[in-house]
């Protein structure tokens, strides 16, 4: 039980910083290559933080344990909702940019209501996995072309020269608190292409040895403990690989920019149905029922929507939602440990 543990804790410290080193490598060539900040927020960034879920997911299905895949899919997106979204409220109630609200909430329904449909012949298979794959290329191209519209027609209303648009403040904040919690987890600064590829290729190297320790001791203490390898995906690997979207999210609170996590958390749960989802069904087949997935169905809905609802009526989201998400996001955990 203390290898799984020391496995567990090993697997999530090394997601963390992996993710972290990733993102800094990787953003920092994205600009050095001329792309705007905008540009680099709304794809390395957002691509950067789900890179532990893919990661733990990719190793969950090689090692045939597609309900670990799967919960973590789920699970990551209730969490983000009501762990990350509710204490970060709670913390400093983020005001909702209203591009956010057209757009991209939409799309956070609209992935919530797709994973019970996927499931009710019995799992999602390749061809689905292949489909979700390519809608998280189109979606993040129709972003990225959306928020540059946007920055365009700001740019033509004001005054010369123009004040960044919404889209590229928010961008261009979550870009620099990544960097700063990069920096922070231990990435060497500078900006040579050469260091900065050398530190990309070290996040991505600690994120697959991460993942796949991580794995192993996850399902070892799910063994030992009695936990079904879907509650530990529910629980401890959700949790775990979303560590990189709280840190940057209560960082981001605490220093007055709590806007960030909005954005960070609805990107990410868009990305964990579309690519992540997505990822693990094409490179092997998951089975999951709605029926087997009763309560964390009827919580990833509920999380979703309340807080859709939340969005777009008052443009915020006040201490009072925080806290009522994240009673939502400990009901669920009750509930888990009810059903066995």
């Amino acid at each position: 039980m203390l290898l799984h543990a020391a496995q567990l804790v090993l697997g999530a410290v090394s997601l963390y910083f992996g993710a972290e080193w990733l993102v800094k490598g990787a953003s920092g060539l994205a600009l050095s290559l001329g792309l705007r900040p905008l540009v680099v927020g709304l794809t390395v960034v957002a691509y950067g933080t789900s890179a532990p879920e893919l990661i733990v997911s990719l190793a969950a299905v090689l090692e045939g344990r597609g309900a670990v895949a799967l919960g973590n899919a789920v699970g990551s997106n209730i969490a983000n909702l009501g762990l990350i979204l509710g204490v970060t409220a709670l913390i400093s109630p983020p005001r909702v940019a209203g591009g956010l609200i057209w757009r991209e909430v939409p799309f956070l329904v609209g992935t919530a209501a797709l994973v019970p449909l996927l499931l009710l012949d019995g799992g999602v298979d390749r061809l689905e996995g292949a489909l979700l794959c390519a809608a998280s290329i189109g979606y993040t191209v129709w972003v990225i072309r959306s928020a540059r519209a946007s920055a365009a027609g700001a740019a033509a209303a004001g005054a010369r020269p123009p004040e960044p648009s919404p889209d590229e403040r928010d961008a261009f904040e979550a870009a620099r608190e990544m960097e700063v919690d990069a920096e922070r987890a231990g990435a060497p600064g500078g900006r040579g292409t050469l260091r900065l590829a050398l530190i990309a290729a070290v996040g991505l190297g600690l994120l697959v040895v991460g993942g796949k320790v991580f794995v192993d001791g996850a399902v070892g203490v799910a063994l030992r403990a009695g936990m079904s390898e879907r509650v530990v995906g529910l629980t401890i690997v959700a949790v775990g690989t979303s560590l990189p979207e709280l840190a940057t999210s209560l960082i981001a609170a605490a220093r007055g920019h709590a806007d960030i996590a909005v954005g960070n958390v609805v990107g990410s749960n868009i990305f964990n149905v579309l690519l992540i989802l997505g990822g693990a069904a094409l490179a092997r087949p998951l089975a999951g029922s709605p029926g087997a997935m009763a309560v964390d169905l009827i919580a990833l809905g509920g999380v979703t929507a309340f807080a859709a609802v939340a969005m777009r009526t008052e443009r915020s989201i006040r201490r009072a939602e925080g806290a009522a998400l994240l009673t939502m996001y400990t009901a669920f955990l009750a509930a888990l440990v009810l059903a066995g």
